[in-house]
């Protein structure tokens, strides 16, 4: 590994400008708060181009936001964008069904292990809530358990200690629920029970009380830390579930298709119940999924309501169809492997420096927190990591032309090729002198 390559650190003048004018139109300049970002403040972009970004400064970033997960197979996958100007040639919205909505359902069944049904939607935050309600529907009880520092989307029902500080989160042994936004309806935590992750034993303990009708998690905790289950967790928390007749609901928005084709079920041999599916399903294209067991699902013919005027768009379902198409073993192979080169090659620049860094995770999917001496096992681990001194190495790497999330995950896609890997160690190196 060489020293850092000289160049001019990137300013972002233009970016700024248009956002003060976005704000005299939408609220914030932004149109979700994920998206405030950098210490920079929030970015413009004019294009994608495989795993670079333009922005509005003409600047080329080297992109490892992607779309927050979404595109997997890079800013402009041609297949997909081919199918989608062929399916929009034929109509936008029909209020009825389209063959190719059935075509992109049997790609999934045939690729998710529990999917033996499946309800499309337009976002992951609707997908979770319909599973919850199935869920309910099923078993007649109420309580859902969820787990701190699991994120399932923006809506009051379960937006609860996903990223809570600690002062106010309670005892380790007994979270309090605590919400993640003003305004939220506070009654909605009645319906909740909130454990830490990877307590096989307090999970199983909740369970025992007779009145939980869903266990939700991400079955590896990606929204915080790309934390994994520990050995044998997934296992117990299914048949604990079994035992006292909760439904378990296996949130892969960010794990499906990152993982492994068929998610981290797949990967780690652990069917659930239900699946949330989003994000990587369709490159970028609005498109969520809730599967899962047919008799579960088949309650939507019988009594349990789901709608949505924007679900199964049929240029959407192109886009799905299209990127399951492309997602090839050579293709997961290849970026597996360039994928996993990343995270050796920070792990290595980052213990010469002396920074003490933990990089975990997946190869298309992984985290780098620094201030920790060994991986966090849950979200209160990883709260103690330095946050600070990451925002100021995320918005060095800025300055240097790559662009990571201040919150430490790196989602990589097909496109980071070995040449892009380089240009992002070279990087790294000169971005680690600034901690």
């Amino acid at each position: 590994m060489t020293a850092e390559r000289p160049h001019a650190l990137l300013h972002f003048t233009e970016s700024s400008r248009r956002i003060a004018e976005h704000a005299r139109y939408i609220a914030g300049g932004v149109n979700s708060n994920f998206r405030f970002g950098m210490a920079s403040g929030p970015l413009v972009f004019e294009r994608g181009d495989g795993a670079h970004l333009i922005d509005a400064d003409g600047n080329r970033l080297i992109d490892y936001y992607c779309g927050m997960g979404a595109t997997l197979l890079g800013h402009t996958p041609a297949s997909v964008i081919a199918a989608v100007k062929d399916e929009v040639e034929r109509g936008i919205l029909f209020a009825g069904q389209v063959p190719i909505e059935c075509e992109a359902a049997q790609l999934i069944c045939e690729r998710v292990p529990s999917a033996e049904r499946l309800r499309f939607t337009s976002s992951g935050s609707e997908a979770v809530h319909a599973a919850i309600r199935l869920a309910r529907a099923a078993t007649g009880r109420r309580i859902v358990i969820k787990f701190e520092g699991h994120y399932h989307g923006w809506l009051d029902s379960i937006l609860w200690s996903t990223a809570p500080g600690l002062n106010a989160a309670g005892p380790d042994n007994s979270p309090i629920p605590v919400a993640g936004s003003k305004g939220q309806d506070l009654a909605t935590a009645e319906g909740l029970a909130v454990l830490g992750w990877n307590d096989l034993a307090a999970l199983e303990a909740r369970l025992a009380q007779g009145d939980v009708a869903a266990v939700l998690m991400e079955p590896v905790m990606c929204n915080q830390g790309a934390i994994a289950p520990l050995p044998g967790y997934l296992e117990g928390a299914l048949a604990a579930c079994r035992k006292h007749g909760a439904v378990l609901i296996f949130d892969e928005v960010v794990t499906g298709f990152r993982l492994s084709s068929g998610g981290a079920q797949k990967l780690y041999s652990v069917t659930p119940d239900l699946t949330i599916l989003a994000k990587a399903i369709a490159s970028g294209f609005p498109v969520a999924a809730v599967a899962g067991r047919a008799d579960l699902l088949d309650q939507l013919a019988d009594g349990v309501l789901h709608g949505g005027t924007f679900n199964a768009q049929p240029v959407a379902m192109a886009a799905l169809v299209a990127t399951q198409r492309a997602l090839t073993p050579e293709l997961y192979e290849r970026s597996f492997a360039r994928g996993q080169r990343l995270q050796d090659g920070i792990r290595t620049i980052m213990g010469q420096a002396g920074i003490r860094a933990q990089v975990v995770g997946a190869p298309l999917i992984f985290h780098v927190s620094f201030g920790l001496d060994a991986p966090a096992r849950n979200y209160r681990d990883i709260a103690r990591a330095d946050k600070a001194a990451y925002v100021r190495f995320a918005f060095a790497m800025l300055k240097r032309g790559v662009r990571i999330l201040e919150r430490g995950a790196w989602f990589v896609s097909s496109e980071h090729d070995d040449g892009v890997i380089d240009a992002t160690l070279d990087a790294v190196m000169g971005a680690a002198g600034e901690v």
